[in-house]
């Protein structure tokens, strides 16, 4: 059975009528984090004072699984020492002088709960975003815990939540949750499904990436943990071979990559052979290493005659800018997935 790309489903009415409930999961990014951050404010507002009236923590601790995106958000900035453990444990030397913060979107990960209820035992200061009706919310009762309640399952919008706390405290970036959801619904008005697919963008992503194993790439720590969740997505909706990765890892795949002959026969064979094509998240991020990274990545794409895809955004800060690359980058899997037909 073969698999093609039919661009027209990406118009048609009744091809994006099936796919409605996903497209509109992605078209409500943006609500999901107001909706949290507004559940929480009050919760935010507790953990703020507890923390000001105490002494600036010795180190910040991300625990759980989740904890990888607030490690790509505070590693850089985080004016104490930070670590991310998302095993189902706590560093050796955590006790009363640290901070522990946990995202559970979904509250129910046993590993994540051992860990909140390790932090209450030892006696560190623990805020928690999860359900409050949850077994990690029943872990995290205590004398110094605060819990930011959760209701989406969303991890994003659990993040910006916790952030904003990190944020009030001096311990994170500014991350005003309203430039994060503005940026989600910047990008869901113009990836709309019923916006015509010459003018959105992620339905041209997606018959860019139609007929290739994308290999994505971004500049800075967040725009590589975005080209990782954005890889995953197109894995998911296309089954196909995605990849994420450094600079180092990505250049051996462009080199190794077969030229393009002018005289090959598009509409040869039975599918034929995927090429790669190289996608760039692109955050603004001007470090000379960014730079540099970059600019081998596209010479070494150019000299094998790979294509080069490129998303960008405007928005105002770092967290606003990982959420949109992340959700134009998913809006294209989903395009791909509506697409993607078999004969």
């Amino acid at each position: 059975m073969a698999t093609w790309f039919d661009e027209s489903r990406l118009d048609d009415e009744t091809a994006i009528g099936a796919a409605d409930l996903r497209l509109r999961t992605l078209a409500e990014s943006g609500a999901r984090v107001r909706r949290e951050v507004g559940a929480a404010a009050e919760a935010i507002e507790e953990a703020v004072s507890r923390s000001l009236s105490q002494a600036r923590p010795r180190a910040v601790i991300a625990a759980g699984p989740d904890s990888r995106l607030l490690r790509a958000v505070l590693e850089p900035w985080c004016p104490v020492p930070f670590v991310a453990w998302p095993g189902p444990a706590l560093p050796g030397w955590a006790g009363s002088l640290d901070l522990v913060v946990v995202l559970a979107p979904e509250g129910s990960d046993t590993g994540t709960a051992s860990a909140v209820a390790e932090a209450v035992r030892r006696g560190c200061q623990v805020v928690v975003a999860c359900p409050s009706a949850s077994l990690v919310a029943e872990h995290a009762a205590g004398r110094w815990s605060t819990i930011l309640p959760t209701a989406t399952a969303d991890q994003l919008a659990t993040a910006v939540a916790m952030l904003t706390f990190l944020d009030r405290v001096s311990l994170g970036p500014a991350a005003d949750p309203e430039q994060v959801a503005a940026a989600l619904d910047e990008v869901a008005t113009a990836c709309s499904p019923y916006r015509d697919l010459a003018v959105n963008p992620a339905k041209v992503l997606a018959i860019a990436l139609a007929d290739a194993n994308p290999l994505v790439w971004g500049g800075s720590v967040l725009a590589a943990r975005a080209a990782r969740r954005v890889a995953e997505s197109i894995r998911r909706a296309s089954g196909r071979t995605a990849l994420a990765g450094d600079a180092e890892h990505l250049l051996p795949v462009l080199e190794a990559a077969r030229e393009r002959d002018v005289f090959d026969d598009p509409f040869a064979g039975e599918g034929g052979e995927l090429r790669p094509v190289l996608l760039v998240l692109d955050d603004g991020a001007e470090d000379p290493v960014v730079r540099e990274q970059r600019g081998r990545l596209q010479a070494a794409a150019t000299s094998r005659g790979v294509r080069v895809e490129k998303v960008t955004t405007e928005a105002p800060s770092e967290v606003a800018r990982y959420a949109s690359l992340l959700l134009t980058g998913t809006y294209a899997s989903e395009y791909l997935r509506l697409g993607l037909t078999e004969d």
